[in-house]
C-alpha cells in the first residue's frame, strides 16, 4: 500500500492568560494570513510524489527492494486442491536475484520430457534458453511466469521440508551367504486385491508368499537397508550374479500393497527410545543388533510394502537419479517431491528453508510425489544418490516456504 504524507512542523500553542481585548484583536489580524498561507502549502504538497513504505523483510531477515519491472497488475487468488495460491510480486521470493539458475534448467528440461498441458507451450523457450545467461534466464521467468505464494486452505504459509535420496546397496542374485532379504517384483494380481498383505502377513502367511515366489530380484543382506529402501522408494544395487559377476542396475518403484504407512522412527520413540541424532538407519541398526528377538516387531510395525522393477544403468541413467511419479528422471538438489492435490508435477517452484541443516532459497522442479508427502506446504527434498546424500537427507527436518511459477 502506497501513502501520501505531508511533513507538518507543530508549535506548540500559547498557555490561556488574562490579555486584554486589543491583544486578542492583533492576534487575530496577523494569524488569518498565515492560515491562508498554511492552507495554499497543504494543497501544493498534495501533488508532492508520495513516500514508498519500505518493503518487510524475507524470512531470513534481508530486506529486498521491488524490482522497478515488476509493476504489471496482480491476478487474483487461485485454489489448487488442498491449498490456496496468492499472488505476489517477484520481490517476495528469496534469493532469486542470486541462484544459479542453470543447475534447476537442467531439472527443467527432463519435465519437459513428459510436460503436463499448461507449461507445454514453454518448453521451447525453456530449451532454447538452457544457454543463455542467468539475466536472460530470469528476465523470461518474469516475463512468462507469475509467483504465487502456496498457502493452506486457512491460510498458512509455513510448512515442512523433509529429505529422501538413492541409497546404493550391496546385493546377491541368489539367496545365501549372508544374503537372505528379498526384494520382490509386484505379484500377479497386486491391483485386483486392495489392500494387498501387509508386510507381517507377506512374511508370515503362505499364501501372500506363493504369490511372490518367482518374482525375486535380488536379494539384501540386511533388513533395515530393504526397509529403507521401501521408504526411499528406489535405488540402486551392486549386484553379485550367480556366476560370480558384478553390475550395478537400479530397482525403480513398481507398486505398493495399499497398506498406510507408518514411521519406524515413531514406533521406536513410543517404545521409549527417545529422539534419535544419528541417521535413522544407523540408529536402527544399532537398536536392532541390542534387541535382536524385536527386529520382526519393529519391521512390522510399518505395514505398508513396495514393489520394485529392475533397470538397467547405462552411462546417462547412471547421471541421473531415478524416475520421479512425473516419469521423468530426478536431479540432486533441484526436484522435489510434493503432494500432487496441491501443486501439479511438472510445475517450477521456489522453496526456501532455513534449518540447522540446510539454508535453501532456490529453484526446484516438482516431479514426485511420496506417501507421507501430504498437505499445501509441504515437499520431500531430493539430496542426490549414495551415502553423503543419504547422510545429507537423514537430518532434514525444518520449516518450508513454497512459491509456484505459473504460466500468465
Amino acid at each position: 500500500m502506497v501513502h501520501q504524507t505531508m511533513k507538518t512542523r507543530i508549535i506548540k500553542a500559547p498557555r490561556a492568560s488574562s490579555k486584554s481585548k486589543a491583544m486578542t484583536v492583533f492576534s487575530r489580524i496577523i494569524t488569518q494570513p498565515l492560515a491562508i498561507i498554511a492552507v495554499a502549502l497543504a494543497l501544493a504538497s498534495c501533488g508532492s510524489p508520495p513516500v514508498l513504505v519500505p518493503p518487510p523483510a524475507t524470512p531470513g531477515g534481508t530486506v529486498t527492494l521491488p524490482r522497478p519491472d515488476d509493476v504489471s497488475t496482480l491476478p487474483g487468488i487461485r485454489t489448487q486442491g488442498k491449498s490456496r495460491w496468492v499472488p505476489v510480486r517477484w520481490a517476495e521470493l528469496p534469493g532469486f536475484e542470486t541462484d544459479a539458475l542453470f543447475e534447476a534448467w537442467n531439472a527443467w528440461l527432463k519435465s519437459c520430457e513428459r510436460p503436463g498441458p499448461v507449461f507445454a507451450p514453454l518448453c521451447g523457450d525453456v530449451r532454447r534458453l538452457s544457454i543463455a545467461t542467468g539475466a536472460e534466464q530470469r528476465a523470461w521467468m518474469m516475463n512468462r511466469l507469475q509467483p504465487y505464494r502456496v498457502e493452506t486452505l486457512q491460510g498458512q504459509a509455513e510448512g515442512l521440508l523433509t529429505s529422501y535420496y538413492e541409497p546404493v546397496l550391496k546385493a546377491a542374485r541368489q539367496p545365501g551367504a549372508g544374503y537372505t532379504v528379498p526384494l520382490y517384483q509386484p505379484p500377479a494380481g497386486l491391483g485386483s486385491r486392495k489392500p494387498w498383505y501387509t508386510r507381517q502377513e507377506i512374511d508370515t502367511l503362505p499364501e501372500a508368499q506363493a504369490a511372490l515366489r518367482g518374482k525375486e530380484i535380488a536379494w539384501l543382506a540386511d533388513p533395515i537397508d530393504a526397509m529403507s529402501l521401501h521408504i526411499q522408494g528406489s535405488g540402486r544395487l551392486a549386484v553379485t550374479e550367480a556366476d560370480g559377476t558384478q553390475r550395478t542396475v537400479r530397482v525403480a518403484f513398481a507398486g505398493t500393497n495399499d497398506q498406510p504407512f507408518r514411521s519406524i522412527t515413531q514406533w521406536l520413540a513410543e517404545q521409549g527410545q527417545g529422539r534419535m541424532t544419528a541417521p535413522w538407519t544407523e540408529s536402527t541398526k544399532m537398536w536392532a543388533s541390542q534387541n535382536p528377538q524385536r527386529v520382526p516387531q519393529l519391521l512390522w510395525s510399518n505395514p505398508r510394502y513396495i514393489f520394485f522393477r529392475e533397470e538397467a544403468l547405462n552411462e546417462v541413467d547412471a547421471s541421473s537419479g531415478p524416475r520421479g511419479a512425473q516419469g521423468v528422471a530426478l536431479t540432486g538438489g533441484r526436484s522435489i517431491a510434493v503432494d500432487r492435490e496441491s501443486i501439479p508435477y511438472g510445475t517450477p517452484v521456489w522453496l526456501a528453508s532455513r534449518g540447522a541443516t540446510l539454508d535453501l532459497q532456490k529453484l526446484v522442479m516438482a516431479q514426485d510425489t511420496g506417501s507421507a508427502i501430504v498437505g499445501a506446504v509441504r515437499a520431500d527434498y531430493f539430496a542426490g544418490t549414495g551415502p553423503e546424500a543419504g547422510q545429507l537427507a537423514s537430518r532434514v527436518n525444518q520449516p518450508l516456504r513454497l512459491w509456484v511459477l505459473w504460466p500468465k
